[in-house]
């Protein structure tokens, strides 16, 4: 039987990634007296105050993410994002005030990043448009990145670990699951099988997790922020499941700087995985359990959705 974490067991989880992460900074030269909290889901987000530095230390992790896989995907990361501040773009900036490494202490990974403060509530119209000039200029990054890391370093290891599970996940669930991967993962396990079924539409590097959600919102507008997924893939994949008109409010924007805008069936497909990358999230839940409340109205939606978004029909 899966054994879940107690309310307890999360509160000593939260506190060892608070003490952690502010006595890493600490050794690398940061004044800290008073961390606190200020997210704690997926990772554990703390404002190692008096200092201008946030430390993001992830806790809910597949059990494949080793400490090398999480390091490079950290790596990867602050790389992204120190071009982009490089170049002039609008980002959260990693810390200068430590070496731009992910740091491994006491079993947890963490990046460190400037704190900004938060000035107003988000904008969804204004950030699917911004949405287009991050993928303009993510188009020019020469680094290497994985094909659609979000999904394939993911979804079939995540069906494997659902497995005789049935706690975690219906077996008729799971065996949908495994039907709709079979079909997809000739078109998403590489870049070739993508562009072999969707030869027009524009592959590049992405931010991976809907930039238009993932912006903070600062005095003079907005930073982008959070690149754990950015990756190399169809821009269809950063407006999965958006609704009509946000594909509308981004296909001019896109228009307007002389890029291609998202296609339709491209996105039915995008959405089809983004909705088995949530399937894929149920081996998590015994680590941080309100999750598995969280995705369930997502669950019921994908059971009456397409199958692969259509893909096969």
């Amino acid at each position: 039987m899966t054994e879940y974490l107690t309310a307890d067991q999360l509160t000593a989880r939260t506190e060892h990634a608070i003490a952690t992460a502010a006595e890493a900074a600490r050794d690398l030269g940061v004044e800290v007296t008073d961390p606190t909290a200020l997210y704690d889901a997926f990772s554990v987000v703390v404002h190692l105050k008096p200092s201008p530095v946030v430390a993001r230390i992830p806790i809910v992790l597949p059990p494949e993410y080793d400490p090398a896989t999480q390091a490079g995907r950290q790596r990867t990361e602050l790389d992204v994002v120190a071009w982009l501040l490089g170049q002039g773009h609008p980002v959260v900036p990693p810390s200068p005030l430590v070496p731009l490494e992910p740091v491994r202490r006491d079993g947890l990974s963490m990046t460190f990043w400037q704190y900004v403060e938060v000035a107003g509530e988000p904008d969804w119209a204004e950030n699917t448009r911004r949405s287009a000039d991050l993928h303009q200029a993510l188009a020019e990054y020469q680094g290497a990145l994985q094909w659609m890391a979000p999904i394939n370093n993911v979804v079939p290891q995540a069906l494997a670990a659902l497995e005789g599970k049935p706690e975690l996940l219906d077996p008729a669930d799971l065996d949908r699951a495994k039907r709709e991967w079979e079909l997809l993962e000739p078109v998403l396990g590489s870049r070739a099988g993508w562009e072999r079924e969707f030869p027009t539409a524009t592959v590049q590097p992405i931010h991976g997790d809907a930039p238009a959600y993932n912006m903070i919102m600062v005095g003079d507008g907005a930073l982008w922020a959070d690149f754990e997924d950015v990756t190399a893939g169809p821009v269809e994949w950063d407006f999965a499941l958006f609704p009509p008109e946000i594909a509308e409010l981004y296909n001019e924007a896109a228009e307007k700087l002389g890029m291609r805008g998202l296609d339709e069936r491209a996105l039915a497909v995008m959405g089809a995985a983004r909705n088995l990358q949530v399937v894929a999230c149920m081996p998590l839940v015994p680590q941080f359990p309100a999750l598995g409340e969280g995705l369930q109205p997502v669950i019921d939606g994908w059971r009456a959705s397409p199958l692969a978004g259509g893909l096969a029909d």
